[in-house]
């Protein structure tokens, strides 16, 4: 199949990952695609970017979230994804939530966080269009145990072609034998241990555990925890995963106290946490779980206004600072809206899950643009 014979896929196929499957299930049985890889036209390498000292053939990937094992890594990488990023992981194996871990929602078009006021409501099917895509996720970040990371993880990287680089996401745990900073240290020494290349610090609200409060809200939390972390992994670069702040005053305050601390990047945002309703307006996940985070297309315009702010910060303070745009893209056209408003990168999860094609459906976008630049033809 070559790159213009790129089959549709939304809606007419389900999500490679099965939500009404275990996270478990998913991660043993999974990814679920029975469709074939395109060829792809790699751009020359003079065209490459470089990404925190890696060079890559595109600035597109997936973040934390999809990527449960190897096998979910390789399938991305071969789809064009050239920086997939490894499944949050933990200094110890940690189980998923019980099902439901993931619904479709309505969330009457896109969320605005500083007026959101009524809940998403849950509903049987997804929209018909992809691009309106809203699904909510609660998973409580599980983690394989590290023996079987210290073997995934290395065939993970086995499994990227040149032109490619994984990113491994850590977490730190509220244990009683251990402090969370040293705990957030011990996952970062797996990764590093493991062969991670890149390392991804998962300090976003409300995934991190409650009892250690929205991590990257406090400047001083991300010094604190964030320079040791840089220390522990050296000569690694590190990212932190964030969600939106509360101000742009918080953003500033935040992004400069990441760089004195040497992280090279922050990627953003995270799901945005709201209440999901059933029917009967009671909690679609469970009562324990009255909130939690929306997904896709709805949040698309929060994730750009992110980057537009976290551009500007970025800029006027001299941070140097690679931004990872993250939020409701979910066709191909949704990069570039992320790489016009400031990001250096720009990755999709929703949109991979529930359109594997996407980064092929980028590609071959991109290669007809530049071929309607020069003149040239479609290939």
């Amino acid at each position: 199949m070559t790159s213009h014979e790129i089959p549709l896929w939304y809606p007419g196929h389900p999500p490679i990952y099965d939500i009404q499957k275990t996270y478990d299930e998913n991660a043993e049985k999974g990814p679920f695609f029975t469709g074939e890889v395109p060829e792809r036209k790699w751009p020359p390498q003079e065209q490459w970017t470089d990404f925190l000292g890696h060079p890559v053939a595109s600035r597109i990937g997936v973040p934390a979230g999809p990527l449960l094992t190897s096998s979910w890594i390789a399938l991305a990488a071969a789809l064009g994804y050239d920086i997939p990023v490894y499944k949050t992981i933990r200094s110890r194996a940690h189980p998923s939530h019980p099902l439901p871990n993931m619904v479709y929602v309505n969330t009457q078009g896109m969320i605005d966080p500083s007026h959101r006021k009524d809940p998403a409501r849950l509903v049987a099917a997804p929209s018909p269009q992809i691009k309106d895509l809203a699904v909510t996720n609660s998973f409580g970040m599980p983690s394989k145990s590290p023996a079987f990371l210290r073997e995934d993880i290395p065939r993970a990287n086995a499994s990227l072609k040149k032109g490619q680089v994984m990113v491994v996401s850590v977490v730190g745990t509220q244990r009683s034998d251990s402090t969370f900073q040293d705990d957030f240290i011990e996952a970062a020494h797996l990764a590093k241990e493991c062969g991670a290349k890149i390392i991804e610090a998962n300090f976003s609200c409300p995934n991190v555990d409650k009892s250690a409060g929205c991590l990257y809200m406090s400047p001083t939390t991300v010094f604190d925890i964030g320079s040791a972390i840089v220390k522990a992994i050296h000569p690694i670069p590190l990212i932190i995963k964030v969600g939106l702040f509360s101000s742009p005053e918080q953003m500033r305050d935040v992004m400069v106290a990441a760089a004195r601390a040497k992280i090279r990047s922050i990627a953003g945002i995270n799901t945005i946490s709201m209440s999901v309703l059933d029917a009967t307006g009671k909690p679609a996940l469970g009562a324990a779980r009255e909130t939690s985070g929306i997904c896709g297309g709805p949040i698309r315009n929060a994730a750009l206004g992110f980057i537009q702010t976290a551009s500007t910060i970025n800029r006027q303070e001299k941070l140097d600072l690679t931004l990872i745009g993250v939020g409701g893209i979910t066709v191909a056209e949704h990069f570039n809206l992320f790489f016009d408003a400031g990001a250096d990168i720009a990755m999709s999860a929703t949109g991979m899950m529930w359109d594997p094609y996407l980064a092929a459906r980028y590609h071959l976008y991109t290669n007809n643009l530049k071929n309607r630049e020069f003149g040239k033809e479609t290939p």
